[in-house]
């Protein structure tokens, strides 16, 4: 019998591929018609991102999207992007850049598959079902080949699931581990439910500040599907602005995507707006997939005290729990999240280094800094607001 021969292409746009051939690969579970697990490898937001501007041309991420066809028809995708930095990853190589070039290296560009300025976990070796093995060799095989045809310092691929790592590393990536703080839902029939199973000091904790945060002078509205309407992103294009200069220096999301979303993203979205006289003054945006509620940007134009907890944390479960979803991700970092009931869990990433000298210094690098996020994660999960085994119900 003769060996199917696959063809592997990187498309520098989507317009190249249909929707149908994409998604087939990326969320084969909607065809059902319900959510994707992950909004964010859909066809319908990527292509946001590329037709709104926020990646392509002078944005330090062009893409190489990869295609994978047996005989013609498309087995595997990902979203692949060539980087000239590394903003927008969350999952941060800085140390590993500078001392690259220092040792007289050039860095950038470098390959990163992932979807842009998104610290969530899902797929990113995209297969049809059915193709599991081959379609994964393939786009890994895919990536290495522009790497080192281009002769790129490396290769990534950011957010990915523990499975993926795993036949990653046994392929010869080099695995890494990082955390980040995700919210469990323990079949809670509602809030109050979720509340019991806290400390009875942290319980009042959040119960003050929710009274805080709903005492700022209005409403406080959930937006999705139909009821999104295009002056609700007029006003989150005000508190992104706000907040990206604050954290990034200049917003990733051009204003354009907005509109893009608005158009073919709604029923992905669940967007909660304080409203104040009729005004929006502060908003959450939100991704919603099958099992989970992403929590993704902030902003506000005026300061009200916890409403951030609120908007951010506390709607996202009540939201979460009312849905039936198993977790929420509330996106990158902060240790504040853990008093308001998001634990630390892995993430996960894989890497490719050309040079062998210096994969082996990331390599060691990677030992040692597992070891040290195994050891947060079991510190940090034991200072949780959840009643401990011995603490007497009430």
């Amino acid at each position: 019998m003769t060996e199917p021969t696959l063809e592997i292409t990187a498309l520098t746009t989507l317009t190249s591929i249909t929707p149908e051939e994409w998604d087939a690969c990326a969320c084969p579970e909607a065809k059902d018609g319900g959510p994707a697990i992950d909004p964010f490898t859909t066809y319908r937001f990527l292509r946001a991102l590329e037709d709104s501007g926020s990646v392509g041309t002078g944005t330090g991420w062009s893409p190489r999207y990869l295609v994978v066809r047996d005989e013609g028809r498309v087995i595997a995708v990902a979203p692949l992007y060539a980087k000239g930095h590394s903003q927008g990853e969350y999952i941060f190589d800085h140390n590993w850049a500078q001392a690259w070039e220092r040792a007289g290296g050039k860095y950038y560009p470098k390959l990163q598959l992932a979807v842009p300025f998104t610290p969530a976990t899902g797929r990113r070796f995209l297969v049809r079902p059915g193709h599991e093995a081959e379609g994964f060799e393939a786009l890994v095989q895919g990536a290495l080949h522009i790497a080192t045809e281009n002769k790129l310092s490396s290769f990534h691929a950011t957010f990915c699931t523990g499975e993926e790592a795993e036949q990653g590393a046994k392929i010869g990536l080099l695995h890494r581990v990082t955390q980040q703080f995700h919210w469990a839902n323990n079949e809670y029939a509602d809030f109050d439910g979720f509340l019991g199973a806290l400390s009875s000091r942290k319980r009042k904790t959040i119960r003050r500040e929710r009274r805080v945060a709903q005492d700022f002078g209005g409403e406080i509205v959930a937006f999705t599907g139909d009821t999104l309407k295009p002056e609700h992103w007029d006003a989150f294009w005000a508190f992104y602005q706000d907040t990206g200069a604050r954290k990034w220096g200049t917003p990733y999301l051009t204003r354009a995507f907005f509109d893009h979303a608005q158009a073919h993203l709604a029923d992905d979205i669940l967007l909660v707006l304080a409203m104040r006289d009729g005004q929006p003054v502060a908003g959450a945006l939100n991704f919603i997939g099958r099992n989970t509620l992403f929590g993704r940007y902030w902003g506000a134009v005026e300061h009200h005290d916890c409403l951030h907890f609120e908007l951010c944390y506390y709607q996202a479960i009540e939201h979460a729990i009312a849905r039936g979803l198993a977790t929420v991700e509330a996106g990158a970092q902060g240790d504040h999240k853990l008093a308001r009931g998001y634990l630390p869990v892995e993430t996960h990433s894989l890497h490719w280094m050309a040079d062998q000298g210096f994969s082996a210094a990331v390599e060691d690098y990677l030992k040692a800094e597992r070891a040290a996020v195994d050891q947060d994660i079991e510190v940090l999960t034991s200072y949780g607001p959840f009643k401990k085994i011995t603490e007497e119900p009430e």
